[in-house]
């Protein structure tokens, strides 16, 4: 009973250094912004207090320009992103567990990955936006942002499997499904979890290019159009509802690591 009341408050008082330790820091970055923006007198260039300002007029009504809710601009960024790591992580995963466990496959395929992986996914937009359209190009422009970290990590993680399980899976007369399923597969979890973590945040740098080139194309487009008109601290308010989304979506994959984690035996 000691030992679990120490470990709750020990908890607590981590949980409330963490919060600490971000809000000075999110209050110290406030104050650097603030000075640089001040000393340079760019109009580029805004200071917090104007963007916080676009971000709580965007909020309350909207667009300035399109009339569209930010609830709608979220709700698209959020649609073509949530189909773009659907999509990577119903290809990723078979194909890393594949290409790691099965070695000449992974030799054969590895100038292709090469290959394509340095590839800006900037680069794939156009390409995929007009022979896909406005729907399905920008997921997989998001989708190739979270394709590779996932697949590179997956096949990291099987190739890290220790060879003495193996051997001794087979030694018990496993077969090569049975071993797939019970060993590799387990084994490879956490990194398929740390994939997904790097991939969420990758998958958010691209949905500026993602829908860049849609009609009504999310929080991305938003961003553009505010800079072409010239209002820069609404393409900034834009810029913080992105890296907010970014921090939930990346947030909510910590959790499922360390829960996973937990349920797996490991550490979190």
């Amino acid at each position: 009973m000691v030992s679990l009341k120490y470990d709750e408050n020990n908890r607590t008082h981590r949980m409330l250094r963490t919060l600490l330790i971000v809000v000075a820091s999110l209050a110290v970055f406030l104050v650097l912004w603030w000075v640089v923006t001040t000393v340079m007198h760019d109009k580029n260039f805004p200071p917090p207090d104007k963007v916080f300002k676009a971000l709580w007029n965007l909020i309350c009504n909207g667009d300035p320009i399109g009339g569209h809710t930010l609830w709608e601009y979220i709700r698209t960024s959020l649609t073509t992103f949530l189909y773009g790591f659907a999509l990577a992580l119903v290809v990723a995963v078979p194909l890393g567990l594949l290409l790691g466990y099965v070695k000449p496959l992974r030799e054969f395929t590895a100038p292709w990955i090469e290959v394509v992986r340095p590839i800006a996914p900037i680069a794939w937009a156009p390409i995929f936006v007009l022979s896909f359209g406005s729907k399905l190009g920008p997921a997989l422009v998001v989708f190739i942002g979270i394709f590779f970290p996932l697949l590179t990590n997956i096949i990291f993680g099987v190739q890290r499997i220790d060879k003495n399980w193996l051997d001794a899976s087979k030694t018990l007369g496993a077969g090569q499904g049975t071993l797939f399923v019970k060993v590799v597969l387990p084994a490879t979890v956490p990194y398929i979890l740390n994939g997904v973590k790097v991939g969420l945040g990758v998958g958010w740098m691209c949905i500026v290019a993602a829908e860049i080139y849609n009609k009504f194309g999310g929080i991305g487009q938003y961003l553009v159009d505010m800079v072409n008109n010239g209002l820069m601290e609404n393409a900034f308010a834009a810029i913080i509802i992105i890296a907010v989304l970014g921090l939930l979506t990346t947030g909510i994959a910590e959790y499922v690591s360390k829960w996973v984690s937990r349920r797996m035996g490991m550490d979190a």
